[in-house]
């Protein structure tokens, strides 16, 4: 693989497009091989499985000159299409065109999900350099150390007020501006917010918060405001504990666009008939909105609440960018990454693993209720 990639380097970059648009189609060409020609029934089905046994370990003969992989690639085809050829003849080979388009994704996941969680829980219960097995140290220190502490506490300031405010902002506005002139112009301009990466929003909101000295021309836009009503420049980023709450009031601004199209979607959904029922009930539009519509689109709420719930669990950009934790407002994902800098494997894995089972109750939460949803179907 290596040698391709240097050989590659060696192209004109048009060349190398075209090269690897080619294995790019090569690869989704076998997959769809294996997966739907293969295990068709019929002589010529056969006669092409039987040449693929062929010509498989040939091209490794030439690309690798290994007759050992050859061989091994021969008696892995072979048994591949003896099952294809079996599964052809019983019928249309479904199971293994199953297993065919789950494989990849299986792949990945264990990739760059199972393997990596494994590899991190065991990192957590080593020393810094993951050579010595340190039981549970590096949690005691997390624990024991005040800074550590106010970094949990930080983490779930913000699972507990972000995902709230939020979903309120987003269900309001999507109530109030649905079926009115100009809706999708509304919902554009709240919506436009999560088009910005988080650390977009982080150097935007950091000039709306600069402060300069009392006297001095004001460039952050909040506290020239303040100097116009009277005030003196507020810091807004230095103020403990306060400046955790001006932290989570970017990310609320990012994530109520999601709330709002999602619960909006929701709320067009709800039938008329219940809408209608209600009014000639004599209802008002506040028991109209707490009776029909939100028990109608409970679904979407919940699935609102817990993703933007897993997202403030794991926020990073935003601190990192605004204040990179100083003043006491660092949280597990930032605190995570600072000790890895610090060439802390251990306690970084640690932060890491804390990290995974706070947002490890919130997911199965969310598939047990996707789950009753789908029994309720």
């Amino acid at each position: 693989m290596q040698h391709f990639f240097q050989w590659l380097s060696t192209l004109n970059p048009w060349l190398e497009i075209v090269v690897i648009v080619g294995l790019f189609v090569g690869v989704v060409g076998l997959i769809l091989f294996f997966v739907e020609i293969a295990p068709r029934k019929g002589t010529l089905y056969t006669v092409i499985r039987l040449a693929a046994c062929v010509v498989g370990p040939a091209l490794v003969l030439i690309f690798l000159g290994s007759w050992y992989e050859a061989a091994a690639v021969a008696a892995v085809l072979g048994l591949l299409f003896f099952f294809l050829d079996k599964r052809a003849k019983d019928g249309a080979g479904s199971l293994f065109q199953l297993v065919g388009f789950l494989t990849p994704a299986l792949g990945l996941l264990a990739v760059g999900l199972v393997v990596p969680t494994i590899q991190t829980t065991v990192q957590a219960f080593m020393n810094s350099r993951g050579t010595e097995f340190v039981g549970f140290e590096n949690f005691a220190w997390i624990f024991t150390q005040p800074q550590n502490v106010r970094v949990i506490v930080n983490t779930i300031l913000w699972v507990l007020i972000a995902p709230v405010f939020s979903t309120i902002a987003g269900l309001a506005y999507a109530y109030f501006i649905d079926k009115i002139r100009g809706e999708k112009y509304y919902k554009i301009f709240v919506f436009m917010p999560m088009a910005i990466s988080f650390v977009g929003a982080s150097i935007i909101w950091r000039f709306m918060y600069t402060q300069r000295p009392s006297g001095q021309e004001q460039i952050g836009f909040l506290n020239q405001v303040v100097v116009w009503f009277g005030g003196q420049p507020y810091n807004f980023l230095a103020d403990d504990p306060w400046n955790t709450f001006w932290l989570i009031v970017v990310f609320i601004w990012i994530q109520t666009g999601f709330a709002m199209v999602i619960l909006s979607a929701a709320i067009k959904g709800v039938p008329t008939e219940q809408l209608e029922a209600a009014e000639l009930d004599g209802t008002n539009a506040w028991q109209k909105f707490r009776n029909v519509v939100v028990p109608g689109i409970r679904p979407a709420l919940i699935v609102v609440l817990t993703t933007i719930s897993i997202a403030s669990l794991k926020v990073f950009d935003i601190v990192r960018t605004m204040t990179a934790g100083a003043n006491n407002t660092s949280v597990l994902a930032n605190e995570m990454y600072t000790q890895f800098r610090s060439f802390e494997a251990g306690r970084s894995a640690a932060f890491a693993l804390i990290l995974f089972v706070l947002v490890l109750p919130i997911v199965i939460y969310n598939a047990v209720q996707l789950k009753k949803q789908r029994e309720i179907r």
